[in-house]
C-alpha cells in the first residue's frame, strides 16, 4: 500500500470514530422526550435539621453531635476501625446560626507543623478513658493532617462533610474532643 493510502484510510477511520462517538454522545444526552423534572439528586440535598439521609451511606442518627461556639455543630455519623489499625471519624459541620461564620483556627491545634499547612480539623483528639491514652489526628510523610482541610468559612444553615482520621484504640467507646466544641463520646465499630 501507499504512504497516501494508508493515510487517507487512517484519516477515514479517525472521522467515523468522532462521529460515532458525537452521535452516542447526542443519543445519550437525548432525554428521549420525556420532560420532567428528576427528583433532586443525593449530591443536590440539602439537609434540613439533624437527621443526614440514609440513602448517602450515613446513619439515621449521629453518633454524637458536639457543639461548638457561634452555632457551629459537629454531628459524628460514623466511626469505623480498619484492617490497618486506623479509625475514620466521619461526620457533618454544620452552622446552625443565622450568619455565615469563620472556621475557628483553633480547630486547625497549635502544632506548628499542622499550622503550616493550613486549616484543618488537626486539633481533634480520641481520648480512651480505659486505656488513659489520647490519640491525635495522623499526619502523612510531609505532616499535613489526615483530616479535611482548606476550609475557611461557613454560610448559615450549610453543612460540610468532614473526615479524621486517627490511630486505633484497643477500645471501641471513645470520647471525641476538638478544640471550641464540647466534647462526645462515640461508639467505634469494626
Amino acid at each position: 500500500m501507499s504512504i497516501r493510502f494508508t493515510t487517507k484510510a487512517h484519516r477515514g477511520m479517525a472521522a467515523l470514530a468522532v462521529a460515532a462517538g458525537l452521535a452516542l454522545g447526542v443519543a445519550g444526552c437525548g432525554g428521549g422526550g420525556d420532560d420532567k423534572k428528576p427528583e433532586a439528586s443525593a449530591s443536590e440535598s440539602k439537609e434540613t435539621g439533624s437527621n443526614p439521609s440514609a440513602q448517602e451511606g450515613q446513619a439515621e442518627e449521629p453518633l454524637a453531635e458536639l457543639k461548638g461556639s457561634n452555632g457551629l455543630l459537629l454531628q459524628v455519623t460514623s466511626a469505623e476501625r480498619d484492617a490497618g489499625g486506623f479509625v475514620t471519624v466521619n461526620g457533618n459541620l454544620k452552622n446552625d446560626g443565622d450568619k455565615s461564620l469563620p472556621i475557628p483556627s483553633a480547630l486547625s491545634g497549635n502544632e506548628t507543623e499542622i499550622i503550616k499547612n493550613g486549616r484543618s480539623l488537626g486539633g481533634a483528639t480520641l481520648v480512651d478513658s480505659e486505656g488513659k491514652k489520647r490519640y491525635y489526628v495522623l499526619r502523612d510523610t510531609d505532616g499535613r493532617p489526615l483530616t479535611t482541610t482548606g476550609f475557611s468559612t461557613i454560610k448559615a444553615g450549610e453543612s460540610l462533610t468532614v473526615f479524621m482520621q486517627f490511630p486505633s484504640p484497643p477500645s471501641d467507646n471513645v470520647s471525641l474532643q476538638l478544640p471550641t466544641f464540647a466534647s462526645g463520646t462515640i461508639q467505634i465499630s469494626g
